[in-house]
């Protein structure tokens, strides 16, 4: 993709996402994701329906008249967006692939941390981090992040999420809103995920295909592994087969609601022909 296209869809991207943040998600993101407590702000006379306990009797002694502490929420908070980019993500049968959907989410939450001043933060994996920028504020910085998710050519194709969550426990040392997109065909996170999500607030977005959800009877169909490159001669009208690849592809879902609840974390399910706004907004009004 040559620069002047990458701005064109840096810029499309940016149009559709920052319009969604600044008149959906921005007001539910804040009153979601909470401050890291009150600060005093100023003193200001009482008015009717204060509560008292705020009163400052120091100031009111001295004027006479009651005057009242205000405090404000002490919002900084950073957003750490951890994003898949291994070879399944490039899977699409409807209109766009997954990772399109990805970067539209990613993007969005981006701009809604942006607008409450909070700083955001990257890390791209496959079966390593392939990618890590730290934390900033900013509309420039926001950019950046989403011409890496449009353009970084990944290393690898295979996915290693335990390995991306280790990476992050190593480099955030204090509490963070982690976001991590993928479609969880991975295995053996649960304990990194409950070391993560105890000290993080995390929520596991699975963006997904519905032609991934079950095998259709096509006949005898060559297949190629996304993330291994090995092509196979699948018989899609064998009853077993399309049994045993539902059956595997449920355990994955399963697994994934599994760890990240019983860690305490969220989970929003986005298929890539739904609208992801509805699935998002819904989540955030439940959690506020």
């Amino acid at each position: 993709m040559d620069t002047k296209e990458l701005l064109k869809k840096v810029r499309k991207i940016e149009i559709k996402t920052r319009r969604l943040s600044d008149h959906i998600f921005g007001g539910e993101y804040h009153s979601t994701f909470k401050g890291r407590g009150m600060t005093f702000s100023e003193v200001r006379q009482y008015q009717f329906g204060d509560d008292v306990r705020n009163i400052d009797w120091n100031v009111t002694a001295r004027y006479s008249e009651p005057f009242v502490k205000v405090f404000e929420e002490e919002r900084e908070l950073t957003m750490m967006l951890m994003v898949d980019i291994s070879g399944s993500e490039m899977f699409g049968t409807v209109e766009q692939f997954k990772n399109d959907i990805v970067t539209e989410i990613a993007a969005t939450l981006a701009f809604s941390a942006t607008q409450n001043n909070d700083k955001i933060g990257l890390i791209l994996f496959s079966d390593k981090v392939e990618l890590y920028i730290p934390p900033k504020k900013g509309r420039s910085h926001v950019l950046r992040i989403i011409r890496e998710l449009i353009e970084f050519k990944p290393e690898s194709k295979r996915t290693n999420l335990a390995e991306a969550l280790k990476f992050l426990s190593n480099v955030m040392k204090k509490k963070a809103i982690v976001f991590v997109l993928s479609d969880f065909i991975a295995d053996d996170y649960q304990q990194t995920m409950k070391i993560v999500s105890g000290k993080h607030d995390v929520t596991g977005i699975r963006v997904y295909d519905k032609r991934e959800e079950e095998m259709p009877n096509l006949g005898m169909v060559q297949m190629e592994d996304e993330e291994t490159g090995e092509l196979m001669l699948v018989n899609t009208s064998s009853k077993a087969i399309r049994l045993n690849y539902g059956k595997y592809y449920q355990e994955k879902v399963n697994y994934f609601k599994d760890c990240f609840t019983k860690s305490g974390a969220g989970t929003i399910d986005c298929r890539v022909d739904e609208s992801y706004v509805k699935k998002m907004l819904g989540y955030f009004k439940r959690r506020g």
